[in-house]
């Protein structure tokens, strides 16, 4: 598909591979609009790229979701591209039953359930433009799960799973379907828990990510799986159970 001359909405677009992603598509000729959580940091992003669009907006709240998109569907009349970016990473002890699961930000939420809103509102309006994307960024951990991380991992999955059903269904309208699946990327999604686990690959930059994310959709390429991630993918296809334990060795 063409990736100039577009509208995109980019979730989690003030930092990260959403911050990369922002800057890609407007360097390459498209009118960006990003929503975060966090004001200071929308603010940020702007100062660094000011051609972007913004909008404060916490997707773990429905009624926020269904504003942003009201605000979106308002003022920017031809956009067709919904990057489902933005995500939260968390460890959570099932040890500790509901400690760590409730006194944190909903995964589930966030990762899973604001695209599956999102990409509802938007589908309608993208039906009547000539040509239109959903692209859902993903993880390698939706191949093979870190048990530290169960619901991050799980929510992976889902959007794997998601893009695929998504996809056949919308396979004769306008509507494309892509799924990004990055492997450890370097920002502050999965710092702290790094640490914890005493790893020191801190991935490869989010412009890696948002350079794969272009080509993508220059080349109708509906499922970009990024470096490492690959291993997981054949891995979780060739020897699941070994290289679940791979992963898993902290």
């Amino acid at each position: 598909m063409k990736t100039t001359g577009n509208t995109i909405l980019i979730t989690g677009g003030a930092t990260g591979i959403g911050f990369s992603l922002a800057e890609i598509f407007v360097n390459a000729g498209n009118e960006v609009i990003i929503c975060g959580r966090r004001e200071d940091k929308l603010k940020e992003a702007t100062n660094k790229l000011p051609q972007i669009h913004t909008k404060v907006c916490d997707l773990s709240k429905e009624k926020e979701r269904e504003s942003l998109h009201n605000w979106v569907n308002s003022n920017f009349k031809n956009v067709n591209i919904l990057i489902n970016n933005a995500g939260i990473q968390r460890m959570v002890n099932f040890r500790e039953g509901t400690l760590d699961l409730f006194k944190g930000e909903n995964e589930i939420e966030i990762n899973f359930t604001a695209p599956i809103h999102l990409s509802a509102y938007f589908i309608p309006l993208f039906l009547k433009q000539k040509e239109a994307a959903i692209v859902n960024v993903s993880s390698g951990l939706c191949f093979v799960p870190i048990a530290a991380m169960p619901i991050y991992c799980a929510t992976k999955a889902a959007i794997h799973s998601f893009s695929l059903s998504l996809r056949h269904q919308l396979r004769d309208t306008s509507i494309k379907v892509f799924e990004i699946v990055p492997p450890i990327v370097d920002t502050e999604l999965d710092k702290g828990s790094r640490e914890d686990r005493e790893q020191e690959d801190r991935g490869i930059p989010p412009s890696e990510v948002a350079k794969a994310t272009l080509r993508a959709l220059e080349d109708d390429e509906y499922e970009v799986v990024i470096g490492m991630a690959q291993n997981l993918r054949m891995g979780a296809r060739k020897n699941p159970e070994q290289t679940f334990q791979n992963i898993n060795q902290w």
